[in-house]
């Protein structure tokens, strides 16, 4: 397993939530006009498929044969949190040839139509640990570390 370490302090209003999770680069992008409304967003490793979807898997206005806004800011924010030949690296892309977030968006794959509600529901799930009291306990969640 590698651990990532933050480069910057990333913008939480704008991506709460970012994750490299199994073959995506997946996360949650504010609205930015509707304070009720966030988009589910990810990349595909490797082919850099991607979809953009409101949490009610509407599809994003902004796609229209290229990554949106959306996508640009999960991409940007990834980047901040862990560099961008880190993202570069899970997202298999070659940093000697792509070497900027807008190269790796040109390169980007094709508009996959599905979507992930699971992100939306990953969210959620990390939201309610945000809400729990402090403790020294090990959460339910993750007894499994405790031997």
């Amino acid at each position: 397993m590698r651990v990532y370490t933050s480069t910057e302090k990333r913008d939480v209003k704008k991506v709460p939530f970012l994750e490299l999770f199994e073959n995506r680069l997946q996360g949650i992008v504010s609205s930015g006009s509707d304070i009720e409304r966030v988009y589910v967003s990810y990349f595909e490793v490797g082919s850099l498929d991607y979809c953009c979807s409101t949490n009610n898997n509407r599809p994003c206005g902004g796609l229209r044969g290229a990554p949106c806004g959306h996508l640009e800011a999960l991409l940007s924010e990834a980047v901040i949190q862990f560099g961008f030949d880190a993202v570069g690296r899970f997202l298999r892309i070659d940093t000697t040839q792509v070497d900027s977030i807008h190269k790796i968006l040109a390169s980007a794959g094709n508009n996959t139509g599905l979507y992930a509600g699971e992100i939306f529901s990953r969210f959620l799930d990390d939201l309610e640990l945000l809400e729990l009291p402090s403790s020294d306990m090990p959460l339910t969640t993750m007894m499994w570390f405790n031997g």
